[in-house]
């Protein structure tokens, strides 16, 4: 991948194999579309125990109501049309709001559609195990592969042990294509793998109160979609030019207003560092602009993101993005590999190299790549 010297990044080819299982060819290289969207979190800070506690009781009613929600649309299946959808929203409006109730059946859709497109690549990776072990089984023991093509199993003990797994992995297939064709996902409202934890909490270290209070975290639902022509870009959760957050609350909580028209204003402050002034500029606009408001229980921690759509910057041809010479970038398992490359594809200088720490937990992992993503670009800009 190459980061080109004035904007877009120039991306390899993908490479195609031929039916013949000869030499793969690499398709010509593109220029990669820049991002459309954009996202900065802030710390709540100061929250008062009042703040805390009306973000914990409107979280877990929203999120209640997000599960019922959750559960009716994969009832519906394929049958699931634009009148089951309204009725839906009517049904949560009388309980919360009519802007809640959007965030709720869209990000209910969302799922629906992710947990849909993650059964279909599941469907497929079984497909591809069924298809190589067939394969594999019809050779004979120690016949050797050709091309790319696996060979066949070392012994009758390998060869029998993979005949069991092949028959397991058609009947895992044919009851996944059974939901797949019927509509029917299996979906989980704060993650599977949390849910699983609590039947082995000795195992994963954790306490009871531990475990629960992650498992409410994660099905707390505070989300609320941005309106472009509304005041700072979001009727629902607010963001001041000032830093100043309110929300609105669902009917049912009402009473916990501290503000006028059903609001509740938070004692904290936010100021986005990155990409502050960007932010400022589309909520002084009215532009729309989203929000989520969510705990981290390892850290006791709330924090506040605002996420918003950028315009789609307009993408330079090949010939234009490689005119000034281009940066080519090479990934490691502990370092970034660069060097400066002239238009006609000779390096110029010095390589480069900017390290990273992948050791540790996923926090650390995570600000090791960005500080090393950070340096490159840097270096990038000036050259």
């Amino acid at each position: 991948m190459s980061r080109t010297a004035s904007s877009g990044v120039v991306a390899p080819g993908r490479t195609a194999r031929p039916p013949d299982g000869g030499v793969r060819t690499i398709a010509p290289p593109f220029v990669a579309a820049g991002p459309s969207g954009v996202a900065v979190r802030d710390r709540l800070k100061g929250l008062t125990a009042e703040d805390e506690r009306v973000l914990r009781l409107v979280g877990a009613h929203l999120g209640s109501l997000a599960a019922r929600d959750l559960k009716m649309r994969c009832r519906d299946g394929l049958d699931h049309d634009a009148d089951r959808w309204a009725a839906r929203k009517r049904e949560l409006t009388g309980v919360s709001s009519s802007r809640w109730a959007g965030s709720i059946t869209k990000a209910t859709h969302d799922q629906w559609a992710l947990a849909r497109g993650a059964q279909h690549a599941h469907v497929q990776g079984l497909e591809s195990g069924v298809r190589t072990l067939e394969h594999r089984l019809s050779l004979p023991l120690g016949a050797r592969g050709a091309g790319r093509a696996p060979g066949g199993y070392r012994s009758r003990r390998e060869w029998f042990a993979k005949s069991r797994r092949l028959a397991a992995l058609k009947d895992r297939l044919t009851g996944e294509r059974a939901d797949r064709d019927a509509g029917i996902v299996h979906v989980v409202r704060g993650g599977k793998r949390l849910a699983h934890v609590r039947h082995h909490l000795e195992n994963a270290e954790l306490t009871e109160q531990r475990w629960r209070e992650r498992w409410e975290a994660g099905r707390s639902f505070l989300a609320a979609d941005g309106e472009s022509g509304k005041r700072y870009g979001n009727e629902t959760i607010r963001l001041t030019p000032g830093g100043e957050a309110a929300l609105r609350l669902p009917a049912p909580l009402a009473h916990l207003a501290n503000a006028p028209h059903g609001r509740y204003v938070l004692a904290a402050r936010v100021a986005f560092q990155h990409r502050g002034a960007e932010w400022a500029d589309r909520i002084q606009a009215d532009r729309a602009v989203a929000y989520r408001i969510h705990h981290d229980p390892e850290r006791d921690r709330w924090y506040l993101t605002a996420s918003w759509q950028r315009t789609p910057a307009r993408t330079l041809p090949l010939q234009a993005a490689c005119a000034q010479g281009v940066i080519g970038v090479d990934t490691n398992a502990d370092h970034f590999a660069a060097y400066r490359l002239d238009a006609h594809g000779n390096p110029v200088g010095d390589p480069k190299r900017f390290g990273y720490d992948l050791s540790g937990t996923a926090d650390h992992r995570d600000a090791q790549v960005r500080h090393a993503i950070s340096r490159l670009l840097h270096w990038a800009k000036r050259c």
